[in-house]
């Protein structure tokens, strides 16, 4: 997809943070914007910023977590803007914590809205896009942690962000197989200045201290190896990083390639493939 203007964007997570920066990358192409997320003083607030710059723009209350708020989400859409041809599957949580001491709450919580806010998506918009028989593209925002079983946001966030990078890569093929005219790829981002850790994991203002516990110290070290090896990156950063792989039909979407971060990814797969010698 080259072309933007006037075609219609659905972005979930558009409250706050890479969602927001999603959203303002839209409308500086003069897209269609239809705007999701729980948080309605945020979502409020994208609204307003994107109507004061001239775009064409409506917001729901959506969980993401729930079918039918995802299916009234489509629903609006394509009331008010009869289709649908970019969807971002954005919006996503962080919890820090052992595995083990994750309450199962915690892990509902997390997956209910990281993986199966995706999952919904797909299922509801797929089929919409697949009628339309239309140029479209989905983006489903995973992680650095969906490669890096070694990151920073707990194992109730890594797990989310790992199946969103298989069930990407699963659409994609399937699509491909139906020779559909959907693309999909999966962003990937490194550090980003956003709350979604210091909002769900501590509520601290430094990023470099959002892990008190001394049992996680290696993990306070990696992160603030990470902060200065690889920079956190704006919102604003990220969706154009975003759009530039969207026009040049990536799957995979890193925003942060420095030398720290492909290191972490290589030892890991070395550390797989080394099982088959």
């Amino acid at each position: 997809m080259k072309e933007f203007k006037n075609k219609v964007a659905v972005v979930t997570g558009a409250a706050s943070g890479i969602g927001r920066g999603l959203a303002k990358a839209c409308a500086e192409r003069e897209m269609k914007i239809s705007l999701a997320d729980i948080n309605e003083k945020g979502l409020r607030r994208t609204e307003k910023l994107l109507k004061k710059r001239g775009a064409d723009v409506i917001s729901t209350m959506t969980d993401v977590s729930k079918t039918k708020d995802i299916e009234f989400l489509a629903k609006k859409t394509l009331d008010v803007y009869e289709k649908v041809h970019l969807l971002f599957n954005n919006a996503g949580i962080g919890r820090a914590g052992l595995s083990w001491e994750n309450k199962v709450e915690d892990w509902e919580m997390v997956l209910g809205v990281n993986l199966w806010g995706v999952i919904y998506g797909i299922q509801t918009f797929v089929p919409i896009m697949l009628k339309q028989n239309i140029e479209c593209h989905i983006v489903n925002t995973s992680s650095i942690e969906g490669i890096i079983s070694r990151g920073l946001g707990g194992a109730t966030y890594g797990v989310s962000k790992h199946g969103i990078i298989c069930l990407s890569e699963k659409l994609a093929l399937e699509l491909e197989q139906q020779e559909a005219k959907i693309k999909v790829s999966v962003l990937c981002p490194g550090f980003v200045n956003t709350n979604i850790f210091l909002t769900g994991l501590s509520q601290l203002d430094d990023p470099s201290q959002y892990m008190e516990d001394p049992k996680l110290e290696e993990l306070k070290q990696l992160l603030k190896q990470f902060l200065e090896a690889s920079p956190p990156q704006s919102p604003d950063e990220v969706a154009e990083v975003t759009f530039q792989a969207i026009e040049e039909e990536k799957f995979y979407i890193f925003t942060h390639k420095q030398p720290i971060i492909k290191e972490l990814i290589k030892e890991r797969f070395e550390n797989i493939l080394k099982e088959f010698d």
